[in-house]
Formats: C-alpha cells, sequence, structure tokens
C-alpha cells in the first residue's frame, strides 16, 4: 500500500519583505520514511540496485500524482497572487540582477508551472536598451528535441522567436527568420550565470522532483560537466515553487542522476540552500 498524504490547511499567502523567509510546507506527508527507502536514500550513490531503484521510481510516481492534484485544486486568485511575488522576488534578487547570462524555461499554463512570463519580459526588454539600472542578460530558453531526455537551451532575443511545440508549449525555433541557426548554450563561449528551474515538488535540502521526462537533470548534468572541463564557476540552479509543492525534508526520493537546487524561491522568500547561494543572500 502506498504512502498516505495529509493536507494542511493553508493560511493566507504572505506578501514578501525579504529575500530570506522561514518557511512551513502546506503539503505534508504523514508518512515516516520506511528503512527501505532511508537506506536507500542513503546509499543510493554507492550501492543503487535495480530493485532499489524501482522501489523509488514508484514512489516519485506516487508523489507526482499527489502533488499534481494539489496543483489542480489550488485556487486561480492564490495562484497568480503567489506568480506575482515570486516574479518579484526573482527580478528583486542580487543574483538576479548581477547574472548576464542565464537559462529559464518557459512557464505552461497547462502544466501549472509557476509563472515566468514578467520576468522573461523584463531579461528581454533589457537586452534592447541601454539602462544602466541593471545588466544586460542573455536568455536561453530549452527546446526539447526528443523523447529520450534530450533538450537543448537556445538563445531568444524576443517573444516572438517562440513557436508552440505539438504539446501547445512555447519553444524556441531552431533558427532565426533569416535563417540562422540560433546559439546553443553548450556551445557558447561565455558561460551562464543562472538557471531559473522548474519541477513538480521540492524540499528546503535541495531536492528537485521533476515531471518524470528526466529532461534537466540529464542537460543540468551535462552543463556542469562543461563548466568543469572550462573551468567556469558553476552557475547558480534556482527553483521557483508555489507554496503547495514544497514537501518536507526527506520526503522526496533521490536517485544518482537527480540534480540538486541551490535556492528555491516561493511567495514567502527565498530560501538559500548551497553554500554559494548563502553568499549572495547574506
Amino acid at each position: 500500500m502506498g504512502p498516505q498524504f495529509t493536507l494542511a490547511t493553508p493560511s493566507s499567502p504572505l506578501l514578501p519583505t525579504t529575500t530570506r523567509a522561514v518557511f512551513t510546507p502546506f503539503l505534508s506527508v504523514n508518512l515516516r520514511p520506511s528503512a527501505a527507502l532511508t537506506s536507500t536514500t542513503m546509499s543510493a550513490t554507492n550501492t543503487a540496485t535495480t530493485p532499489s531503484l524501482d522501489a523509488i521510481f514508484k514512489q516519485k510516481k506516487t508523489l507526482r500524482s499527489k502533488v499534481r492534484k494539489e496543483l489542480k485544486s489550488m485556487d486561480p486568485t492564490l495562484r497568480s497572487q503567489e506568480d506575482d511575488a515570486i516574479q518579484s522576488l526573482v527580478l528583486e534578487a542580487p543574483w538576479f540582477k548581477s547574472c548576464k547570462r542565464l537559462c529559464a524555461y518557459i512557464s505552461c499554463a497547462a502544466l501549472r508551472e509557476v509563472d515566468t512570463s514578467k520576468v522573461l519580459s523584463e531579461i528581454l526588454k533589457s537586452t534592447g536598451q541601454d539602462d544602466h539600472s541593471q545588466v544586460r542578460k542573455k536568455l536561453y530558453v530549452p527546446r526539447v528535441e526528443d523523447k529520450n531526455s534530450f533538450m537543448r537551451m537556445l538563445h531568444i532575443s524576443k517573444m516572438d522567436d517562440l513557436i508552440a511545440n505539438s504539446m501547445e508549449i512555447l519553444e524556441p525555433a531552431p533558427c532565426d527568420a533569416e535563417g540562422n541557426e540560433r546559439e546553443d548554450v553548450m556551445f557558447a563561449n561565455e558561460p551562464v550565470d543562472l538557471f531559473l528551474l522548474p519541477g513538480l515538488a521540492f524540499d528546503k535540502s535541495g531536492r528537485r522532483l521533476g515531471r518524470g521526462g528526466g529532461y534537466y537533470d540529464t542537460f543540468l548534468t551535462k552543463y556542469r560537466e562543461l563548466a568543469k572541463d572550462r573551468k567556469w564557476k558553476k552557475p547558480l540552479f534556482v527553483a521557483l515553487s508555489y507554496s503547495r509543492q514544497i514537501l518536507e525534508d526527506g520526503i522526496i526520493p533521490i536517485t544518482p542522476n537527480d540534480v540538486p537546487i541551490d535556492a528555491l524561491v516561493s511567495s514567502s522568500g527565498v530560501i538559500p540552500i548551497s553554500p554559494a547561494a548563502n553568499e549572495f543572500c547574506s
């Protein structure tokens, strides 16, 4: 029998007053991890076996189903309020203001992802004007190439560079209006400073639960290897999350292929996780 979940009643959403916050997750799981899960999680990097990975994948599937239901039941007004608060926090964050090149996802309303339209608009607006109040930024956004977890991040300079794919998700066309191939971040000559990441669930220890395709974990792993080979500073991995997507620490099972995040942004504030994120938020 799978784990049993209990949903706590959320209080009124908090408007951000600082970039740091003590956060109490709205979604709690009344489940003490079993001995099998605990030992698997602790030793996954050393002795992962097929049966233990199968158990983890089943637990992830259960969590995904639960979180999807919670997101579906989320009041639209609350979602809109959290969207605005989260994007305002990002735009005011020092790690965002100082970044020169970043990768960011194009939010999809059907997937109930945290909206990024305001952030993207500000980024693209800054690329076309001499505004000394902020650092001009170069933006890369995802394009899924196949179902084998192959995703690219391509440069765009305006929202018109995006087209809807077969699932009605906006992506960059592989070539621009003049027929030139768009720059792929994996072949860029300069490093990316920041990744803004989506996901289904997160915790304050840095665990991220994706949608099961493995696209982001695969891509982030490859980019980390590229940065290491070129002796570039590792970019910050920052996830955007509704309050209902933040789970208690240790509930999200992990595998050796899961890439942790450096910071988490919810409507209540920015939660720094890694030492690099703490430096920016201190």
